[in-house]
């Protein structure tokens, strides 16, 4: 049984512990990986995610249908920055490695972390806004509604932001070397 996020995290506030663990297990990559792009260290969104989960777990908030994601993303997006803060340091968002999968092969693996690399390369290059709107987009594949959520900000503005960030994006691919029949 494929179950959503929301289900089980309805299972879980129904006293269900174990779906608790099973939303934490299936999330823990994805929101470690955003918060290591604000923190740039990775013992430290580890940290910040089991934070995120101990909240969601312990203190259980409503979280309106189809917005747990978001629920979850902008809590970690909110406590990445009073961390930044806390540090005197300006926050912002800068794609680490992306996630490995599992049925690739080395061949395919190596093509991938190549790509990757030029791609990180490029997106470090736009502004931190852009690359965080098409972060969530792209790469956790929000909804515009839930990156807006996470951005505080309006669908109007995600879309904004992407346009303008796949713009960017793609003029710095181009100094690369690399065009639209490229990717």
């Amino acid at each position: 049984m494929n179950e959503t996020d929301e289900q089980l995290y309805r299972r879980y506030l129904a006293g269900d512990a174990a779906a608790g663990d099973r939303l934490m297990l299936r999330s823990r990559a994805a929101l470690t990986a955003y918060l290591a792009a604000f923190l740039h260290n990775a013992e430290d969104a580890e940290d910040l995610m089991l934070d995120c989960f101990t909240v969601l777990l312990v203190d259980k908030p409503r979280i309106a249908e189809g917005h747990f994601r978001a629920y979850l993303f902008r809590m970690a997006h909110n406590m990445a920055g009073r961390l930044w803060r806390l540090r005197l340091k300006r926050r912002e968002f800068c794609p680490g490695e992306t996630l490995p999968s599992a049925d690739a092969s080395p061949e395919d693996e190596a093509q991938t972390a190549e790509r990757d690399a030029i791609l990180r390369r490029c997106l470090s290059r736009i502004a931190p806004q852009y690359r965080e709107a098409l972060w969530l987009v792209y790469e956790l594949e929000m909804s515009y509604a839930q990156a807006a959520e996470v951005l505080n900000c309006g669908t109007k503005k995600v879309e904004d932001l992407l346009r303008n960030g796949k713009a960017r994006l793609r003029h710095e691919l181009a100094k690369e070397g690399i065009t639209r029949a490229d990717v």
